[in-house]
């Protein structure tokens, strides 16, 4: 369920077709949107702009993701473009993409016009078309991924850096191999300078700064405690020293009789100390 912040409708989806309330009624791809302004009157009629809409395409709704425009609507095979159009009809529903996949229920996320997304085996943006995003460390996430708990992958935007970053459940950390099933690494890229950098960490949900001052996340340990995050707060861990370093791939001088000797490296850092 989400709110058309444009035309100010609430939409649902995999709804029960209108006059229907048992669960052997719903369609995993029809579309319902109340009247205008309206939180309890879902019931088309001819003097309100409630309504509903069937996908055409695929066997069951996943995720929809609002942008500035539009809001775009994933199947399990396909990908759709919804927009308000106006009376008589309301909302128009166009496909836009088919044969495309969304890894999981949260695993896209919009930044402006921009639609980011997880797929089965790479990374996708959407700006009125469809693409798939290089991904320089597409080998390193989809090798080592444990697709039995592909739902649990959830997709964030942090603003303040132009980073959309990935939780996801990692094959070494599954249950076959001694670990709990739950997210432990995550992928970042960053739209602006588009780069790509992953790691480890716990999180379970993600809500980038806006209402609140700091992106907020969530994890669920081993032991199945729950904690709530902020991000972005303070140059430390809780208290404690962050266990980081840094590591270099492979530097490309050029192919031939070209040879380079280094003898030093002088690390440039900013230190504060307190």
């Amino acid at each position: 369920v989400l709110v058309s912040d444009s035309d100010r409708h609430v939409i649902a989806f995999g709804c029960n077709p209108q006059g229907t309330s048992s669960a052997a009624d719903q369609d995993p791809l029809l579309i319902r949107f109340s009247d205008q302004e309206s939180l309890t009157d879902w019931a088309a009629t001819a003097t309100n702009t409630a309504g509903d809409l069937r996908i055409g395409s695929g066997s069951k709704f996943i995720q929809a993701v609002e942008t500035k425009r539009e809001t775009v609507v994933f199947t399990d095979k396909s990908m759709h473009s919804l927009r308000f159009i106006g009376p008589p009809f309301t909302f128009g529903l166009t496909q836009v993409s088919a044969n495309i996949s969304v890894i999981s229920p949260k695993g896209a996320a919009s930044v402006d016009d921009l639609v980011f997304w997880m797929g089965n085996d790479n990374f996708y943006v959407y700006d009125g078309r469809t693409q798939a995003i290089p991904c320089t460390v597409r080998d390193y996430v989809f090798l080592d991924f444990n697709f039995a708990q592909a739902e649990k992958v959830v997709c964030g935007v942090n603003s303040q850096w132009t980073e959309v970053v990935w939780y996801y459940p990692s094959e070494t950390n599954s249950s076959t191999n001694g670990g709990d099933d739950e997210n432990d690494r995550y992928v970042i890229y960053n739209y602006a300078e588009r780069v790509w950098y992953y790691g480890s960490l716990r999180r379970d949900s993600w809500i980038d700064r806006g209402v609140r001052q700091y992106p907020i996340a969530t994890e669920t340990d081993s032991a199945g405690v729950g904690y709530l995050y902020n991000h972005e707060l303070g140059n430390d861990a809780d208290g404690a020293a962050l266990d980081a370093f840094i590591e270099s791939s492979q530097v490309d001088i050029g192919d031939g009789d070209r040879f380079a000797f280094e003898s030093s490296k002088v690390p440039c850092f900013l230190f504060c100390f307190l």
